[in-house]
């Protein structure tokens, strides 16, 4: 909190006493009755130190950017071992930033339109869209069921002359091959940016996901491992990607004051910088084609109290998904069950299932969601079959029929750590019944 009078010192323990009963006295815990109560793929998972963090920030009253996320962005640096770490308003923002920066004049090896971005069909969306934005062309290589992530195996055929990225995602959580993928980018000299929103946490032969490429994005979205409500972030590993990336989050700027600063360089009236006259405002030079993709105080409060609790929440889903995991292995004649590479410590976002042949997804889906059971498909299936990319510039390596089969018969359901054991039960007998018959 910041120093104030001994006066509102004490106004502000009256307001958080008040705060604290009011929490107190409207959660009530609810039963769970099976096929009644919802069972949520994902949710919030918070106590008192939230909501209290949201009426710290607006006692405040410092809306955009502060302390706060100072605070929350240095965390999340050393919890990674980053060079730096910058906060965005979605995880899908993240991606754009990473694009971006990799697209700025000023970046060392500039990527430019027509430059190829390898990256597995079996994706998010948004991973993709800053990809076509800045003019870049996809490359989409087919994935693996089980792991769901890109055949680190094909990656060597698709690249091209052109190829100058490799953008992985690691999909629910699961973290892909970083040895082979960096030995890859090594012998090629490409590029990795990794997708880390579902992957808060997870692990490949000890190092922590996000810290393999030069950059990578994370979401804070509600679903995932750590939430602000909206919001995500860029651990950046290069160091000379860090003043373009803060640059293109804050509208492009030169300058790089904090909010509600000014001066930091001690020259902001006595420079000449591009064809403007000299000693223009500092505070109103732009280097970079930019964005403003800050979060507020307010997401950060929520984010710095759920950054508490992430180890805590992080076992928890490894633990539902162990549990998911004993309660369907003699089951895999009907259905394949996820399956991570060898040195992976997935902290996982989800629970994929896919349906061998002959067992019906759209009709298993239909029995659970009828159960009160929440699915979810494995994001856009084979991306490149959405309607939206009708008329897009990309190309294909290879064939992608690994990923028209999880198109077609792979959902997941969750483990967020607000899933009881007793809702994890009822999940497993409804699978197993519906297999069954």
């Amino acid at each position: 909190m910041i120093k104030t009078s001994r006066n509102n010192n004490y106004r502000r323990s009256k307001v958080y006493t008040a705060v604290r009963r009011y929490i107190r006295g409207s959660r009530k815990k609810k039963k769970f009755i099976p096929g009644k109560s919802r069972v949520p793929y994902a949710g919030r998972v918070y106590d008192e130190s939230e909501i209290l963090g949201i009426v710290d920030s607006a006692l405040d009253f410092w809306l955009t950017a502060g302390r706060v996320t100072k605070e929350l962005e240095k965390r999340l640096k050393d919890y990674l071992k980053a060079k730096s770490f910058l906060l965005v308003n979605s995880g899908s923002s993240a991606n754009l930033l990473m694009i971006a920066s990799l697209c700025s004049g000023r970046s060392r090896g500039r990527l430019r339109p027509g430059d190829e971005v390898i990256t597995p069909a079996v994706t998010f969306p948004t991973t993709v869209a800053p990809v076509l934005q800045y003019g870049l062309v996809p490359v989409f290589v087919d994935a693996k069921i089980g792991t769901y992530n890109i055949d680190e195996d094909l990656i060597d055929r698709a690249v091209s002359k052109k190829t100058k990225v490799i953008f992985i995602p690691h999909t629910l959580g699961n973290p892909c091959d970083m040895d082979k993928i960096t030995r890859l980018a090594r012998k090629y000299g490409l590029i990795v940016l990794e997708d880390a929103c579902d992957a808060l946490g997870s692990r490949y032969k000890g190092k922590m996901v996000g810290t393999f490429g030069a950059m990578s994005s994370f979401s804070f979205y509600p679903a995932h491992h750590m939430t602000m409500g909206e919001g995500g972030g860029v651990a950046i590993n290069d160091a000379a990607m860090s003043k373009h990336a803060a640059s293109i989050r804050d509208w492009g700027r030169d300058c790089y004051c904090q909010t509600g600063m000014s001066g930091s360089c001690g020259k902001r009236f006595s420079m000449k910088m591009g064809r403007l006259p000299f000693g223009y405002d500092h505070k109103y030079i732009y280097s970079e084609i930019g964005y403003n993709l800050k979060v507020t105080e307010m997401q950060s409060a929520v984010g710095l109290a759920q950054f508490e609790k992430l180890d805590k929440f992080i076992q928890k889903r490894k633990d539902n998904f162990n549990s998911y995991y004993s309660g369907l292995s003699d089951c895999q004649e009907r259905i394949i069950l996820p399956s991570a590479v060898n040195g992976a410590d997935p902290a996982w976002f989800g629970f994929p299932i896919s349906c061998r042949e002959g067992l019906d997804r759209l009709e298993l889906i239909k029995r659970l969601e009828s159960s009160n059971i929440e699915t979810r498909l494995m994001f856009g299936g084979n991306i490149t079959r959405q309607p939206v990319f009708k008329g897009i510039n990309y190309r294909i390596s290879g064939d992608l029929d690994r990923s028209d089969y999880i198109m077609n018969n792979t959902f997941f359901i969750g483990v967020y750590p607000g899933l009881t054991g007793e809702m994890i039960d009822y999940v497993i007998t409804r699978i197993r019944d519906f297999i069954k018959k």
